[in-house]
């Protein structure tokens, strides 16, 4: 609880004159006024977060949090909790959808297990930080306790501090857990003081009962542990997940260091829920990637207050939207730093 309090107590506004002052250049580029649209305001949240004008994106990571859930026993899905095993080991080869989007900006995929069921094997190529072996059933008790929350929040605030130490300067989060879009939209529901029926999808694929039993489950988990829609670490902790955490916790790592971090679909954007009911000001450091086509997206978009910036139909999750946003984020910062205004030029307008 020391390094999360820690964290949370080094988190500040942006810097807002210099977002004036990157504002006032945007708007005197030698283009018309708005022209290039969302990168004009990436390139002044990016001035906010760093407190620089040029802000350099130069060192990429996304962190892929992996953990099991308990609440695969409820059969809420037809896919077998061992793959979380193996797509886990595959990320860390980058093989699977992140790892090849993120080939394009040469970012750095750095794989944890957080949770995962199976021993993960010394060498491959994945941080073994494992708190349990998979949350217990949601739908039979609390997933995780809440120091077991703590850590998993704390681990993430020690990956993405140890990458931030090592010169990165841009983060994205990524996840890989069966069953975790149960969970999630557990979350989002208790947050959203929704139905479940109004969010819930079918995930990477729903099992024999369909998706009115993932419903019930959902609904039913909620019901029986009570999570306190004021307090993140209470919800995370009886209806969360292990890679839930992780991800969030490095969101608030970020924010504390003043770096942006790049938010993939609805389990990341849970996630970066979860930071900013512990701490609000996490939200002005995240750039939404993507829509997702999981049904609880928009919600979880609307809670952030963020409009992502892409509509790709995507729901593979791993941090795929993260990785693919990172390049239009760096022509942000191209467009900042190379293009001059029309002072600089010599023209009038």
């Amino acid at each position: 609880m020391n390094l999360l309090q820690q964290t949370i107590e080094k988190i500040t506004n942006l810097d807002q004159d210099m977002m004036t002052k990157a504002r006032q250049r945007v708007d005197s580029l030698i283009k018309p006024p708005k022209s290039l649209g969302k990168l004009e305001s990436i390139a002044v949240q990016l001035s906010g977060i760093t407190g620089e004008m040029f802000s350099s994106i130069d060192k990429k990571a996304i962190i892929v949090m992996a953990a099991d859930h308990g609440v695969y026993e409820e059969g809420v899905t037809s896919n077998p909790q061992i793959v979380t095993f193996a797509q886990t080991l595959n990320i860390a080869k980058g093989i699977t959808g992140v790892g090849t989007i993120a080939k394009v900006s040469g970012a750095k995929i750095v794989t944890v297990d957080i949770g995962v069921k199976e021993e993960i094997p010394g060498d491959a190529g994945v941080i073994i930080r494992k708190i349990k072996k998979g949350t217990d059933n949601m739908a039979k008790g609390p997933a995780m306790t809440r120091e077991e929350a703590i850590k998993a929040l704390e681990v993430g605030i020690e990956i993405a501090t140890a990458e931030i130490q090592n010169g990165v300067n841009l983060l994205g989060t990524g996840e890989m857990g069966i069953s975790n879009t149960t969970p999630s939209t557990a979350i989002l529901s208790v947050l959203a003081n929704c139905d479940p029926k109004e969010i819930t999808g079918r995930g990477a694929g729903l099992g024999q009962g369909g998706l009115a039993h993932k419903i019930d489950v959902i609904r039913n988990a909620i019901a029986i542990n009570q999570p306190n829609p004021t307090d993140g670490i209470d919800i995370l902790a009886k209806v969360g997940g292990l890679e839930i955490g992780g991800m969030a916790g490095v969101m608030l790592a970020a924010a504390a260091n003043h770096v942006p971090v790049v938010v993939d679909g609805l389990i990341s954007s849970v996630s970066a829920l979860i930071a900013a009911s512990i701490e609000p000001k996490v939200k002005d450091y995240l750039i939404t990637s993507h829509a997702t086509e999981e049904p609880g997206g928009i919600i979880a978009s609307e809670l952030l207050g963020k409009e992502p910036m892409l509509k790709m139909d995507m729901c593979l999750g791993e941090g795929s939207g993260a990785a693919l946003a990172f390049p239009i984020i760096e022509a942000a910062c191209s467009m900042m730093i190379n293009m001059p205004t029309f002072e600089e030029v010599g023209m009038e307008i």
